[in-house]
């Protein structure tokens, strides 16, 4: 599989700032607010758009390729 440019979407970014988030609750003592789970969700959903998104302007660029 061939991989292009994240086309300007601060996708590697996301997944650090999801990473930090992760790994800040792996390091908490006590109950996880409710809060927390839904920044770490939102971040999912936007890096998942982000992918495909990602996944479509490549595959167009394969396209105009061919």
């Amino acid at each position: 599989m061939r991989y292009f440019t994240d086309h300007g979407l601060p996708l590697v970014q996301l997944k650090e700032r999801r990473r930090e988030l992760v790994v800040a609750l792996q390091n908490r003592i006590g109950p996880i607010d409710d809060e927390e789970l839904l920044k770490i969700a939102a971040i999912q959903q936007t890096i998942s758009a982000f992918e495909d998104v990602i996944a479509d302007l490549d595959a167009e660029m394969l396209d105009r390729a061919a």
